[in-house]
C-alpha cells in the first residue's frame, strides 16, 4: 500500500466558460473534481505515494476518472467500478467575486454506496497517512459507518490519522447531525484541520485557541486552523505533556482566481510536511504555500505544485507574507 491512504469521491466537473448564472451558461470545460483527490493529486506531485479508495460507474466519466488518477500516479488499485450507480458530477460557475457557484449531482452515485465491509479487503501494510474529510461520511448511512470502520482499521495498523472537516451542509440531514457526526469523527483523529469558520460553526467557539482546545480535549492530539489571508495556526500536545502553539502568515496574493481547493492544498503541505517530519513553522508555511498557489487557478487541482515549483513559489514570496498579529512565533503555553 502507498504512503498515504484517502477515502472520498472523485467527481467530473464542469466548469462554466463564461461568467453568468448556471442556467444560462452554453459551454464548460471538463475537469476533475472531489477533496480527498485533490489532496491525493498534490500528495503525488510532491513525490510521495497515495492511493485513494473509491468506486466509480460503468461509465464514461468513471474511465475519465481512472485515466486521470493514474496519470497523476495515484493508486487505483482500490478504485472499483459499480455497473449498477453512475459515477457523479457537478457543475461550477465561474465568477470574479466570492466563492462560485456549484451545483452536485451525486446522489445515488457509486461512491455514495461504500459500505464498511469493503474496508475489511483494505491492505494496510506500509502506509502511514489515513486522510480523511467530512465530505465522504456525509453521502450516505453506509459511508459514515464506513468512515468509521476505516478509522479503527487505521488506528489498529498504526497510521496517523489526519481530518479536514471540509463541511458540506446539503449532504446532511440537519445542522446538529452535522455537527455532532463531524466531530464524533475528529475526535477520533489525530489531526484535525479545520477552517476557522468551520471551526466556530463546529464548536460554538469565538477564537483559535478556544477552537483548538475543543479538538484537543475531544481526543485529537494536533489542531491545525486555516485562519484565511491571515495564514495558519497550530496546537498540539509534546511528547513532554506540554502544549506549544505556531503561527505562521499567509503569502500575499495580488490575483485570486478560485479558492475552492485552496483547503485541500493546505492539507496536501500539512500531509507531507508531517511525513517528511517538518518543523511546525516550515509544515505551516508550507500549507499556506500551497493554498497560495491554488487560489491562482480555477481547477480544484490543476494549480498544485511539484517540489521545484514549491520550493520556488517559497523562496520567490516569503518575504511578501502577511503578517498577522502575533507574525511568525511558536511558543509553549504553560
Amino acid at each position: 500500500m502507498s504512503e498515504v491512504i484517502t477515502i472520498g469521491e472523485p467527481m467530473v466537473m464542469f466548469v462554466a466558460d463564461q461568467k453568468g448564472e448556471l442556467s444560462k451558461v452554453q459551454h464548460y470545460t471538463r475537469y476533475i473534481a472531489g477533496a480527498e483527490v485533490n489532496v491525493a493529486v498534490g500528495v503525488s506531485r510532491l513525490g510521495h505515494s497515495v492511493s485513494l479508495i473509491s468506486q466509480v460507474g460503468d461509465d464514461p466519466f468513471g474511465q475519465y476518472i481512472r485515466l486521470f488518477l493514474e496519470h497523476e500516479g495515484v493508486g487505483t488499485e482500490k478504485v472499483s467500478v459499480l455497473t449498477s450507480h453512475p459515477t457523479g458530477f457537478q457543475l461550477k460557475s465561474k465568477t470574479d467575486v466570492g466563492d462560485p457557484e456549484v451545483v452536485y449531482f451525486r446522489k445515488g452515485s457509486a461512491a455514495s454506496k461504500i459500505s464498511p465491509d469493503d474496508i475489511d479487503r483494505i491492505d494496510f501494510s506500509g502506509a502511514k497517512v489515513l486522510h480523511m474529510t467530512g465530505i465522504f461520511p456525509a453521502l450516505s448511512p453506509e459511508t459514515f459507518q464506513a468512515a468509521l470502520n476505516l478509522i479503527q482499521k487505521a488506528r489498529e495498523h498504526h497510521l496517523l490519522v489526519t481530518f479536514d472537516p471540509n463541511l458540506r451542509p446539503t449532504l446532511w440531514k440537519d445542522e446538529a447531525t452535522m455537527t455532532a457526526r463531524i466531530n464524533q469523527l475528529a475526535g477520533l483523529c489525530d489531526v484535525v484541520l479545520p477552517g476557522f469558520r468551520e471551526g466556530k460553526r463546529l464548536t460554538g467557539k469565538q477564537t483559535k485557541e478556544e477552537i483548538a482546545d475543543f479538538y484537543l480535549k475531544n481526543g485529537a492530539k494536533e489542531v491545525i486552523i486555516k485562519l484565511g489571508d491571515s495564514g495558519s495556526y497550530c496546537k498540539k500536545e509534546r511528547q513532554d505533556g506540554a502544549l506549544s502553539e505556531t503561527v505562521v502568515p499567509s503569502f500575499k496574493i495580488d490575483h485570486v482566481v478560485d479558492t475552492v481547493g485552496a483547503g485541500d492544498g493546505f492539507a496536501v503541505g500539512v500531509i507531507t510536511g508531517l511525513l517528511e517530519h517538518l518543523p511546525d513553522r516550515e509544515l505551516l508555511q508550507r500549507g499556506n504555500a500551497i493554498g497560495a498557489i491554488q487560489v491562482q487557478h480555477i481547477s480544484d487541482n490543476e494549480g498544485l505544485p511539484n517540489r521545484g515549483q514549491l520550493d520556488r513559489f517559497i523562496k520567490e514570496n516569503v518575504t511578501k507574507s502577511i503578517p498577522s498579529k502575533s507574525n511568525e512565533e511558536t511558543f509553549n503555553v504553560i
